[in-house]
């Protein structure tokens, strides 16, 4: 008898959700920037050990929205929570204890009564100032990797009964393009400050393999005219810089060599627009509602 079950990841911004789907998958899928609310559309991570598989899904942080971006991010986040069938709720060690997960779920139709406290960032904690907690919770580190392998154990054996949904040697379960978007938007969250990286859409426009590497090109979108020449930098360094980060990453990550072509254009005002947000995988209210 095999199993196989999705958990998703809930908890607020910077609570260390894509840090951990990376150390529980053994391979960097989601981005981490120390800026929060880098994850936009979910990253769907795949773990598989003897007759288990778990389908671990790595949303957006959980806050009230100000824009209609952050809107179309909190309902792909509530979806994910809603059909999953272990949550963990993730919350950093030093601001234990973690609020109650209902309190970050206001609007969600369905809570997965299968449920764990992950307390992420535990090596920030000195063991002699950390409170004791509550039954059935973990503590853990990405970084040093404490209590990964209790945390990975315990979700294992937690998943329903059920066949295997994905090959056993799949790390993902999104297009090879997603995940190259994915990394370029992590390179203009390192290359850029204050919120322009927020402004920054990311779009493939072609991939193309061959017998010598890989060809991407890449549109990223700003809001106005005036963002344009703060992505393209004095001399094109900043875009340069990107593309230099983004395309390592890239080929680390498809083990091959990469062509990364990158252009950089203005959708106004495109974090209120659903036409553009549907496009880059965010659900519209009807979407979600079917």
């Amino acid at each position: 008898m095999t199993r196989c079950g999705i958990v998703a990841l809930a908890g607020e911004p910077n609570a260390g959700k894509s840090t951990l789907l990376n150390a529980l998958v053994g391979e960097l899928l989601a981005i981490v920037s120390p800026k929060p609310q880098t994850t936009r559309v979910p990253v769907q991570g795949l773990v598989t050990e003897d007759d288990a598989q778990a389908l671990i899904v790595d949303p957006a942080g959980l806050i009230a929205p100000a824009y209609p971006l952050q809107e179309a991010m909190r309902r792909a986040a509530l979806a994910v929570i809603e059909g999953a069938d272990l949550v963990l709720h993730l919350h950093p060690l030093a601001a234990h204890p973690a609020p109650p997960l209902e309190a970050l779920l206001a609007g969600s139709s369905r809570v997965p009564p299968v449920r764990l406290t992950v307390y992420t960032k535990a090596d920030l904690v000195p063991s002699e100032r950390r409170a004791p907690l509550a039954a059935g919770a973990v503590a853990v580190s990405a970084v040093t990797g404490e209590g990964v392998a209790e945390l990975k154990a315990r979700v294992m054996a937690a998943l329903p009964d059920g066949p295997f949904l994905y090959d056993p040697d799949d790390v993902g379960t999104q297009p090879l393009r997603f995940f190259a978007a994915e990394f370029i938007r992590e390179a203009v969250f390192a290359e850029l400050r204050q919120e322009l990286p927020y402004a920054v859409a990311v779009q493939i426009d072609a991939f193309r393999e061959a017998e010598t590497g890989v060809y991407i090109r890449a549109t990223l979108a700003v809001e106005r005219e005036s963002q344009k020449p703060i992505v393209l930098g004095k001399g094109g360094r900043t875009i340069k810089a990107v593309g230099t980060a983004a395309r390592a990453r890239i080929a680390a990550f498809l083990d091959r060599a990469v062509h990364l072509d990158l252009w950089v254009t203005v959708w106004p005002k495109w974090r209120a627009d659903s036409a553009r947000l549907a496009e880059l995988g965010l659900p519209s209210r009807k979407e979600r509602g079917r």
